[in-house]
């Protein structure tokens, strides 16, 4: 069996090693346009930043490498520039000798992958504007550096690849201004918890100029002025195109294979591709979300190794199949660390379902044991049935198992209300005996039995200030004097139950204090006394953060905040 590969990195490697494992007897050669053909793709901006200083470690594997371990060909500086199913074969261009060749194949295997996206905007091509997907984009921005010491960038998109660059430039010493058209960064996280991360981004003196659409770019002297619409110009030493990734998909259109979202290849679950014989893998496909099971996609390396070794299974004569993607990812940012799974409530919104959600803001371990740090939770579960749908996570320590334990939880059909029930390691170190994983389930199930009921941000401005209800905070005195929302008086907790008859009975009562925890007590004695209360979903903290986050995105000159 002879199976040619069409690009190395994460899915083309991943399946060229394992139909070896599989099958020793066959011939398998790799096409690689770029000049490595197994990278860690998400290493490339540490590089850059000095933070991996031997550019031999972003190398997972050589070409001869590969061949002594499995007896592949990697054939590197080679670009596969047509695909001919009605013979097998596929045309191929050396891009060192410029000799072209056709290379026939039993089994073919598209592993083409992304590339970063660059809208037909003036200026596009000048020398100072780089994208970064290759390993060869990284020496060349990091070339640049070194030889022109530049003192300020701006980089366009505010994805993975724009904050993680961001960090790096900025522990260069370089002034940073990050343009995104939406008001947040990260899409994978709802816009009020990405407000951790602008706070962090700013904390570190990175300039955050959301909220607005790149137009051009101009060469001026030794640099570039990046043009905005309806803002005044931005001016540095050089820009990284960082709008996002399209799916490399030209050899499989030309072919007359069918293709899905945004110009993806269309695979099944065998990955499969229209055309007989031809496998598709990696962020050049199309996949089904695991969670709304609709199309669409998702540019991960996790899925991408997964669908890779289920490729080499198919092709190797078995049945493997791939299960879906739900966009579990990581991110440090600066000190934080950032994660995801599943649907944010946004996008289960867009997706039409019905969704409530906690919020709660834990320690990472036990509260007595000394150096534990909060971290903010939000799970997105859907009403009526408690699916889970996703997650996100914003803390320090033990944001990453918390995180995995809840996309764990959603691949294997756990309800949101299962959480509670989790049996989860613990010492002081490590966790609390009611994990934080175990919380956000009894705060759901507290919701199930009609034990708490909820406020959320987004009715902060909604609630009524003449009297109709009452806003009750219940922190410390000298919290409140902080920092409090306008119109909520102050009663500790502690005080509430010899201070009820200042809170009228028929009222009902919204109920704040800084994390979620002493406002639950006192929604539990309120209602125990006969009121309607509610418990705000991710106490002061929380509000105090997205607030005044969206105070310097909107430039609001009143947004409800009364600070002493």
């Amino acid at each position: 069996m002879k199976v040619v590969i069409v690009g190395g990195v994460a899915g083309g490697a991943t399946a060229a090693a394992r139909i070896r494992r599989l099958n020793e007897q066959a011939e398998i050669t790799v096409f690689e346009r770029s000049g490595y053909v197994s990278y860690a793709n998400c290493g490339l901006p540490y590089y850059i930043g000095g933070v991996i200083t031997d550019r031999s470690g972003l190398t997972l594997q050589t070409p001869d490498s590969f061949y002594q371990r499995f007896r592949v060909q990697m054939r590197v500086h080679h670009e596969v520039l047509s695909i001919h199913p009605e013979r097998k074969a596929v045309l191929v261009k050396n891009l060192e000798t410029g000799e072209r060749f056709e290379e026939s194949y039993d089994k073919l295997l598209l592993s083409p992958g992304a590339k970063p996206t660059q809208p037909r905007l003036p200026g596009i091509g000048i020398s100072r504007v780089f994208t970064l997907r290759t390993v060869e984009d990284t020496l060349c921005i990091r070339e640049y550096i070194d030889l022109h010491q530049p003192k300020s960038a701006v980089l366009a998109g505010g994805g993975f690849i724009s904050l993680e660059v961001a960090e790096n430039l900025r522990k260069l010493g370089m002034d940073v201004t990050i343009v995104q058209r939406p008001k947040q960064l990260m899409k994978p996280f709802d816009r009020d918890m990405a407000s951790f991360i602008h706070n962090e981004m700013r904390k570190h003196g990175v300039k955050l100029a959301l909220g607005n659409t790149v137009e051009g770019f101009e060469e001026i002297g030794s640099g570039v002025r990046v043009l905005l619409k309806d803002s005044a110009p931005l001016e540095a030493d050089m820009v990284v195109l960082a709008i996002g990734v399209t799916p490399d998909s030209h050899l499989a259109k030309d072919a007359g294979l069918e293709l899905g979202v945004k110009g993806s290849i269309l695979v099944n679950d065998r990955m499969e591709t229209s055309a007989p014989d031809i496998y598709a893998v990696g962020d050049a496909v199309q996949v089904k979300h695991f969670v709304s099971n609709k199309d669409t996609l998702i540019s991960l390396a996790g899925p991408a190794n997964k669908q890779g070794r289920i490729a080499a299974d198919n092709i190797c004569g078995g049945d493997s199949h791939y299960k879906g993607s739900q966009g579990s990812s990581i991110l440090r940012v600066f000190d934080l660390t950032a994660a995801s799974t599943g649907l944010n409530e946004s996008n289960a919104k867009a997706e039409g379902l019905s969704v409530d959600k906690v919020i709660l803001s834990p320690m990472n371990h036990a509260g007595y044991y000394p150096g534990g740090k909060l971290m903010i939770m939000k799970v997105v579960f859907e009403q009526q049935t408690y699916r889970l749908l996703g997650a996100q996570i914003i803390g320090y320590e033990g944001v990453d198992k918390r995180i995995d334990v809840l996309a764990t939880a959603i691949r294997a059909g756990f309800g949101a209300l299962d959480l509670q029930d989790l049996d989860l390691a613990y010492a002081p170190p490590y966790s609390s005996a009611k994990d934080p994983v175990n919380m956000a389930g009894y705060i759901i199930d507290n919701l199930e039995n009609g034990i708490v009921k909820q406020w959320y941000i987004e009715d902060v401005e909604s609630l009524p200030r003449d009297g109709r209800f009452t806003l009750l905070d219940t922190r410390t005195r000298e919290e409140y004097k902080q920092g409090h929302i306008e119109g909520f008086i102050n009663i500790p907790v502690d005080e509430l139950r010899d201070r009820l008859a200042e809170i009228e009975t028929r009222k009902p009562v919204y109920v704040i204090c800084q994390s979620g925890l002493r406002s639950y007590i006192a929604s539990r004695i309120l209602s125990e006394n006969g009121y309607d209360c509610y418990n705000f979903a991710g106490g002061y903290h929380f509000y105090d953060a997205v607030i005044n986050d969206r105070c310097l995105i909107d430039r609001a000159s009143d947004c409800g905040m009364n600070k002493s």
